[in-house]
């Protein structure tokens, strides 16, 4: 997905609180992810930098001549930047506004014509009153509208702003199946796709299939401690020292400490992650995408080592550790591409799922989670016997760290 291809636009429609800005902003991590040049622009952090953000629900009135054309203005800048960006070599950009009526749809339309680039509409429907609650909550605690607003204050302020929306909200429907869309109800409990062609789009709309609000974390953790480790060696499939047999031993008690519900639990293939999980009392799914990057002619060498016999090579991972590849190897943009499949299914569960497995596919995972580029992936830290809690939020990923000192066991 990582070579050139048209400049898109993916614009988002939906009322407030139906997950749109959450999915625009996974859309965008995972295509940065997979090396695209992909960008948000959220028309309401335009009307918050040039109006402040303390608009009250009758802002959003659709009677409200001023509001109205203060919000098409914000709107109009928004798309205007697209376009510059597109120009400057952007690929994907995400339109992230609630688009709620044909109006506004076809004046998107008729601008992006005019630039030469595609759009498809992505619309969250949510007909789930205890869902549309939960983001209320979600976003009343988040958003940058409501910071230091009584809580109380802030939920009855943004319910009566939905409220405003629903007056005039028109959804996507039967006199616009000449354009491009998705539309997305309750979250993937139904999707419905209309002229959607092309292999990124189409890959596109099935990562957004498999998107969802549920909340629940997501444990990393490498392995423990393994004779390779000990010896500074590159790959293999060593077992476990005993210091990393501690650790299993650490993690089998304090893991199950820190886990709410019962866990989806995978592992590499390599026999120092499954030792390292072979403690848990939650069956383990062993996944080869899982499984350490794959040194090549360099396994079981140290990095001394191929300094000494291959500078040239030594060198070039040196220079460029994201595309380097091993002689007869992987290279990091080669893991993450194989990691696709695990990301899809990470995004579908609804459990919390533990993943023990291996330096460089921790990276990988940990880059797409909390929204790194993939420069940043070869050098993120990633510690032996650390636990890593995520959490996926509307607007970001929060994050913890449990060190898991084994002299303690």
């Amino acid at each position: 997905m990582s070579s050139p291809i048209q400049p898109l636009v993916f614009a988002m429609v939906g009322l407030p609180a139906r997950g749109k800005t959450y999915m625009a902003r996974k859309l965008a991590r995972y295509l940065r992810w997979r090396g695209l040049n992909a960008r948000v622009f959220n028309v309401g952090n335009y009307r918050r930098e040039r109006l402040g953000s303390g608009q009250k629900a009758d802002f959003f009135d659709p009677t409200n001549a001023t509001g109205v054309e203060a919000r098409r203005r914000m709107a109009l800048e928004a798309l205007d930047d697209v376009f510059r960006w597109v120009r400057g070599g952007g690929e994907i950009a995400i339109y992230d506004a609630t688009n709620g009526t044909r109006e506004r749809r076809d004046l998107i339309v008729k601008r992006c014509e005019s630039a030469g680039v595609p759009v498809i509409f992505v619309e969250s429907v949510c007909s789930d009153p205890a869902l549309v609650e939960e983001n209320v909550r979600e976003t009343k605690i988040s958003s940058p509208d409501y910071a230091g607003i009584d809580p109380d204050q802030a939920v009855s302020d943004f319910r009566a702003r939905i409220k405003m929306y629903e007056s005039a909200y028109e959804t996507l429907g039967d006199d616009e199946t000449h354009r491009s869309w998705v539309k997305i109800v309750d979250v993937g409990r139904q999707v419905v796709a209309n002229r959607i062609g092309g292999y990124v789009p189409s890959r596109l709309v099935y990562y957004l299939m498999n998107l969802h609000l549920a909340p629940r974390d997501i444990w990393l953790t490498r392995h423990g401690e393994s004779a390779f480790n000990v010896k500074g060696l590159l790959g293999g499939d060593p077992g476990l020292s005993a210091r990393g047999a501690q650790y299993a031993k650490a993690l089998a008690v304090e893991l199950p400490k820190r886990v709410q519900g019962t866990p989806k639990l995978w592992t590499s293939t390599l026999q120092r992650t499954v030792n390292t999980a072979k403690g848990l009392p939650w069956e383990p799914l062993a996944l080869r995408a899982l499984d350490e990057i794959d040194a090549g002619v360099c396994d079981g060498w140290t990095y001394a080592l191929v300094k000494e016999r291959m500078p040239a090579e030594f060198a070039a991972r040196k220079a460029d550790k994201l595309r380097y590849r091993y002689p007869r190897g992987e290279s990091y943009q080669d893991v993450i591409g194989r990691l696709n499949p695990v990301i899809i299914e990470l995004e579908r569960s609804k459990q919390p799922v533990v993943i023990v497995a291996h330096q460089a596919v921790l990276r990988a995972l940990y880059a797409y989670l909390a929204g790194r580029t993939p420069e940043e992936c070869p050098h993120l830290e990633m510690p032996l016997h650390t636990l890593i809690q995520l959490r996926p939020k509307a607007y970001g990923c929060e994050e913890r760290r449990f060190p898991i000192p084994v002299s303690d066991f």
